[in-house]
């Protein structure tokens, strides 16, 4: 009985977010499919993945208590009707598009060889613990030749009771090299979302990178996109992005049920509170180090240095709520809860 009660997480994760048959948080390890995968109270949740062929590890797919798939398909596994810009846009993830000058966020299969040292990877190490509902892994931030910038501790802290399911994601980044963050609007904290959740488009949109690489984002079959951002400031659609906001919300309704994906931004991160990086084609990024890429205004650069041995934390908190979209006011006392907590 034990053992099938193991299994059971894994084989929800192959027939989809269905039910499986244990309650609270449960991990089960893969190391040969190089994943843990995360049932809450009976039900898969997500996979953190660390596959080879990726330049960072991700939590994907990640699934509503409800048991609807909130994260875009492509690369890892295309659906119908999906867009198929941004290949690095692949669930649940963190990185930054300037550190020392190296590009960490844009980095994909896409790359071209002779463009690669231009870019940066995050590259797993190790799984520490995954006990108590806290998934803990090592990774190192290297260059295309492998040097290793930065050393990297992240604490997944899942929870979720009912309708709502959550992960708190902690980054613990610790400088082997001097490091400089310099002001860019690719980052942070980045998850892109299942086509019901993107705006309703009737035209393309190109969007460049900074690097200067243009991405079209084709026009897709509005049929069941309905997403639209709001945040604590009481923005909504596309005037969200680019704001400094406690936390931002995307609603949308995925066969029937309305869903919110709640972001807060921790406060004891740097530039408290972060930037918005919201697009309405699916990429819903909060970006704690954005600076003067999203408000010309500001006096100053945003940068952020680190000597060797210096270490700085990271921290966000997404919430899925299924079976009916969170109040303003309830997103306000979730991040209150939050950060009053840290």
């Amino acid at each position: 009985m034990k053992k099938l009660l193991y299994l059971l997480p894994l084989l929800a994760l192959m027939l989809g977010c269905h039910p499986a048959k244990d309650a609270g948080v449960v991990f089960v390890r893969d190391d040969a499919a190089r994943k843990v995968d995360v049932s809450i109270d009976g039900t898969y949740f997500t996979s953190y993945i660390y596959p080879e062929d990726m330049e960072k590890q991700v939590l994907w797919p990640i699934c509503s208590a409800s048991g609807k798939e909130i994260t875009r398909g492509f690369p890892r596994a295309p659906r119908a009707f999906e867009s198929t810009d941004h290949p690095h846009h692949v669930g649940l993830w963190f990185n930054f598009g300037s550190v020392n000058g190296l590009d960490f966020w844009n980095n994909s299969y896409a790359i071209p060889a002779e463009r690669k040292p231009q870019y940066g990877s995050v590259v797993f190490d190790r799984i520490v613990s995954a006990e108590n509902g806290k998934l803990v892994v090592l990774a190192n931030w290297v260059d295309n030749d492998g040097k290793v910038l930065m050393k990297e501790e992240t604490t997944y802290a899942f929870d979720g009771k009912g309708d709502e399911r959550s992960v708190v994601r902690t980054a613990l980044l610790t400088a082997v090299e001097p490091v400089l963050f310099r002001e860019n609007k690719e980052g942070m904290l980045g998850l892109r979302v299942d086509r019901a959740f993107q705006k309703p488009s009737d035209k393309p949109e190109r969007y460049t990178d900074a690097m200067g690489n243009v991405t079209e984002v084709a026009t897709v079959n509005n049929e069941g996109v309905c997403g639209e951002y709001v945040n604590s400031l009481g923005d909504r659609g596309d005037d969200v992005w680019s704001k400094r906001a406690e936390w931002t919300m995307l609603n949308g309704t995925k066969e029937g049920d309305d869903i919110s994906i709640l972001i807060i931004d921790a406060r004891g991160n740097p530039n408290y509170p972060a930037w918005s990086h919201a697009r309405g084609y699916g990429l819903f990024a909060v970006n704690s180090m954005g600076g003067r890429d999203f408000d010309k205004t500001l006096p100053e650069p945003v940068e952020y240095k680190l000597e060797p041995g210096q270490s700085v934390s990271f921290s966000y908190k997404v919430i899925v709520k299924s079976n009916g979209f969170l109040t303003p006011e309830e997103a306000d006392a979730r991040a209150k809860a939050f950060n009053k907590a840290q």
